[in-house]
């Protein structure tokens, strides 16, 4: 037997109605649709004192292994990387919890030290993900929860993503009733130009359905502000990988915050973390048909577990959490139905791993605009729910606006659960409600109650 014939018998191509050819074109879409985080990712977690250059390394790795697994072993053409939202919560809000509370209890490091217990935080994270995909628990409680919640929390994650994106590409600046103020030098001065304006071109291109149109916008964005001295150009092209922040989780320093904290933030992470993967993978198998007639997919276990091993190696590598791309949907519909597609974007991803210089260099307002576009794909889920119904749509609005009102997914996606849950008992819709909702609802209370503020 071929190599030819391998591939297609193992990832069964032909089967699922697909060719080599177009696996591998739909691997080369998805990974162009989804390459953004390798500039992105450093960008924001180097917010938090991650080393960038490490961050670097350890996205392109994590995405590279976690997506090789997805592809081998759940056979599916969806690809992974560290997850956007996951790591706005990982740098602009836990680090800083994080750093306030070593800073408290007299630690003299605890800046330099915070994102070090946060990636232990993510280890922890990962692995009680594990212990859950193997038992099934996972699936369990993702059958339990309702769409609408699902579509409002992937919503309000899109809306704080584009509220970075507006920070970074420097359109808004702090003041003003709110804390917050459009820039008004911003049509002045080139960062908030730049950011603006390859916010358009990458809306442009979209409309044309251009292949990669955010990595296109990043890319022009940054050449012309090297070009104009915006920000300095990178110092080389390709250099060995560096891993930095790989091996540098402070187990002990999660254990100094405090049970209760410490339980706290691995929950946040574990939840946002759950909710995500979920809509992403349930989306993506009705896009690609591999969901069965009762709105089931076969094989999610699979799928749900290669997530908890990505994020597992992204935590010991130095990354915050790593989860399944929608953006994976770019190459669905170029025709990808196999795990073929995966290992495409994988390799791609490894090759990666050597332009750190490029990459490091990239300046956030090269960044904003693919922050702002995700967060308008993120946002689309809006029209999924159901806005005639008061008990389905004050939850899911309310889980919209907290997310970015409060700056904290976890805090908009608590006041979610606890409105739709109460809302349903108020009015006598017990059926509409199930035993898990209802305890992940007073979870989320008694984590209000017992650490307010923790995410804001």
């Amino acid at each position: 037997m071929g190599l030819r014939e391998a591939l297609d018998s193992y990832f069964e191509v032909s089967r699922r109605g697909s060719t080599l050819r177009t696996e591998v074109v739909a691997g080369l879409t998805t990974f162009m649709t989804m390459a953004y985080i390798l500039f992105v990712n450093p960008a924001i977690l180097g917010d938090a004192g991650v080393p960038r250059d490490g961050v670097v390394a350890a996205t392109a790795a994590s995405a590279a292994i976690a997506t090789l697994i997805m592809g081998l072993y759940a056979r599916v053409p969806f690809a992974l990387a560290p997850g956007m939202g996951l790591n706005g919560y990982f740098a602009y809000s836990v680090v800083p919890f994080v750093a306030g509370i070593l800073a408290a209890k007299g630690v003299a490091d605890a800046g330099a030290r915070a994102w070090q217990v946060a990636l232990a935080a993510v280890l922890v994270e990962g692995l009680v993900f594990i212990v859950l995909s193997l038992t099934r628990v996972r699936e369990a409680v993702a059958n339990s929860i309702p769409p609408t919640l699902k579509f409002s929390i992937a919503a309000g994650i899109g809306l704080f993503l584009t509220l970075i994106g507006f920070e970074d590409g420097g359109l808004i600046s702090e003041g003003g009733p709110t804390g917050i103020s459009f820039n008004v030098h911003a049509l002045v001065q080139p960062e908030p130009l730049l950011a603006l304006g390859f916010t358009l071109v990458a809306g442009i291109l979209m409309a044309l359905r251009v292949p990669g149109a955010l990595l296109a916008s990043i890319v022009l964005a940054s050449a012309v502000g090297w070009a104009l001295h915006v920000s300095p150009p990178p110092s080389g092209v390709v250099s060995a990988p560096h891993f930095t922040a790989a091996l540098k989780l402070d187990l002990g320093g999660l254990a100094d915050l405090g049970l209760a904290t410490a339980t706290a933030i691995v929950f946040t992470f574990f939840m946002v973390d759950f909710f995500d993967t979920l809509g992403t993978v349930t989306g993506l198998s009705a896009a690609a048909g591999l969901m069965d007639e009762r709105g089931r997919v076969p094989g999610i276990g699979r799928m749900l577990l290669t997530d908890a091993i990505g994020t597992t190696v992204g935590a010991i590598l130095g990354t915050s959490t790593v989860t399944t791309y929608i953006e994976s949907a770019a190459g669905v519909e170029e025709g990808g139905r196999t795990g073929l597609t995966a290992v495409v974007v994988a390799i791609l991803f490894l090759l990666g791993l050597f332009f750190a210089p490029i990459l490091a260099a990239t300046p956030t307002y090269a960044t904003a605009p693919a922050l702002i576009i995700v967060g308008l794909l993120m946002a689309r889920s809006i029209s999924r729910i159901d806005l005639s119904d008061p008990t389905e749509a004050l939850p899911a609005f309310i889980t919209i606006a907290g997310i970015p009102f409060t700056f904290s997914i976890a805090d908009g996606m608590g006041l979610g659960f606890i409105t739709y849950v109460t809302l349903k008992a108020a009015t006598g819709r017990w059926r509409e409600l199930n035993p898990i909702l209802v305890a992940v609802a007073l979870i989320f209370l008694a984590y209000f109650a017992s650490i307010p503020g923790i995410m804001g």
